[in-house]
């Protein structure tokens, strides 16, 4: 089967045709909770014969100790280390571990980011398969040995690439803009050389043992298997992390707004100077993320249609590109415009950029640039689900910030709904122009 007509069929089986008009059928996400505590949703695609898994924790880099910054993704990376026999498996080195996996054609990957702890499993639905690369996944799972040749290998390379990344312009304004908008709050932690040093594998086994938990946990699953299969793979990746306990978290503070408007000057000899410019934004919980989802797009999140890109590159040529985004978490993330430009233009793209959002936030959009907006939010609404992969995103997007089932479903209402007033009242009451983080790097 092609992979267009495999997406195709995908597609028609949810009943998400291009149109995805008012009589279009609902997502079948289905859901419950394990005895173990663990949350699963499912979506049975069976046009494809594929599998995708995730298991998400609360053991984001939010979780580490301040004098261990990278711990978190330290502790993913060496998920692909030696393991121990388990199950009838047996013990297995790094190179056994992958050369396993190749055999299998079938993929397996930690992760780690700021909120969650991530663990991903992508397998063919065969008979003869999945349920060895589940049995397989389990293993990594519950038997990693954390070998300390490893990681001191991979410690060496980690300190080595973040002194490379330090040169880079980019690099450096995005560390210092972190800081200044989050403050002491964890989002704004990065590992160093020092913090890489400072972890062994004693730190990463107790990590481990303490977030990656069958109670908090939620698993994803997007492909062709039923309801009677899902619980069969939940049951053997829940039995692997069973013996880390149920260890309770402490909370993580807030993100503090900011008081007053802040402005770094970074001299670094680079061609472009780095331009950030932001303020804490919004949690993934906020009652007017639409509004200012769509807001953005207006604003910085349209490429050349928007109004950033019209006023400092169409207008005055002070950039190739300039962009604006929020990024919500479990805690307020970041509302940030980005460009680079000549170092003698900097300043002023800085203020035309001051200018254009005090404009935007002050009036809001017209009415033309909102149905624009939602014009091609809606029409692309059907890209989000043109693979496996990403409606496994989209399901562990509702899954991680405790969605409604039907989010997708009312997804282009909403968009569609949203008036001017509603959009400007949204970006008056989160965005503050007068309160912005500057970084500027480059230009010696």
């Amino acid at each position: 089967m092609s992979t267009v007509r495999a997406i195709r069929q995908t597609l028609a089986a949810l009943g998400l045709a291009l149109g995805l008009g008012a009589a279009s059928a609902a997502i079948p996400i289905e859901h419950w909770v394990h005895p173990s505590g663990t949350r699963v949703y499912l979506v049975n695609s069976p046009a494809i014969p594929m599998v995708d898994v995730q298991m998400d924790f609360d053991g984001g880099s939010r979780r580490e100790p301040t004098e261990r910054a990278g711990l978190a993704n330290a502790t993913a990376g060496q998920l692909s280390g030696d393991v121990a026999a388990y199950e009838g498996q047996p013990a297995r080195d790094e190179n056994a571990l992958a050369a396993a996996w190749v055999d299998l054609g079938a993929q397996f990957d930690a992760s780690a980011g700021s909120d969650r702890f991530s663990v991903q499993l992508r397998s063919l639905s065969d008979p003869a398969i999945l349920p060895r690369a589940v049995a397989l996944a389990a293993q990594q799972l519950a038997r990693p040995t954390w070998p300390e040749a490893v990681w001191r290998r991979d410690r060496e390379r980690s300190v080595a690439a973040l002194r490379e990344a330090l040169n880079r312009p980019s690099t450096v304004a995005s560390q210092a803009f972190g800081r200044a908008v989050y403050g002491d709050h964890p989002y704004g932690r990065f590992a160093t050389p020092d913090t890489l040093g400072a972890i062994g594998v004693d730190d990463m086994r107790s990590f481990y043992r303490r977030h990656v938990t069958a109670c908090r946990a939620q698993v994803v699953m997007v492909g062709a298997v039923d309801r009677a299969g899902a619980e069969r793979i939940v049951d053997a990746l829940v039995r692997a992390i069973a013996p880390n306990g149920c260890a309770e978290l402490p909370p993580v503070a807030e993100v503090k707004p900011l008081a007053a408007p802040t402005e770094q000057r970074l001299p670094m000899a680079a061609a472009q100077a780095q331009v950030l410019m932001g303020q804490p934004g919004i949690k993934r919980d906020d009652p007017d993320f639409f509004p200012l989802l769509v807001g953005n797009h207006i604003l910085g999140g349209s490429g050349f249609t928007s109004r950033l890109t019209q006023e400092v590159r169409e207008k005055r040529g002070l950039t190739y590109g300039v962009y604006s985004y929020f990024s919500p978490g479990r805690h307020a993330g970041a509302f940030q415009i980005g460009l680079s430009t000549r170092p003698d233009q900097a300043d002023e793209a800085v203020r035309v950029v001051r200018e254009t959002l005090a404009r935007y936030v002050s009036d809001g959009p017209s009415e033309a640039e909102l149905q624009a907006a939602k014009d091609y939010l809606v029409n692309g609404f059907a890209l989000r689900f043109d693979s496996n992969r990403k409606l496994l995103d989209n399901v562990v997007n509702i899954a991680w910030n405790g969605l409604p089932l039907d989010y997708l479903d009312t997804w282009t209402q909403r968009v569609r709904a949203l008036s001017v007033d509603e959009v400007r009242r949204a970006m008056q009451r989160v965005v503050h122009p007068d309160r912005l983080a500057t970084v500027i790097v480059g230009g010696k």
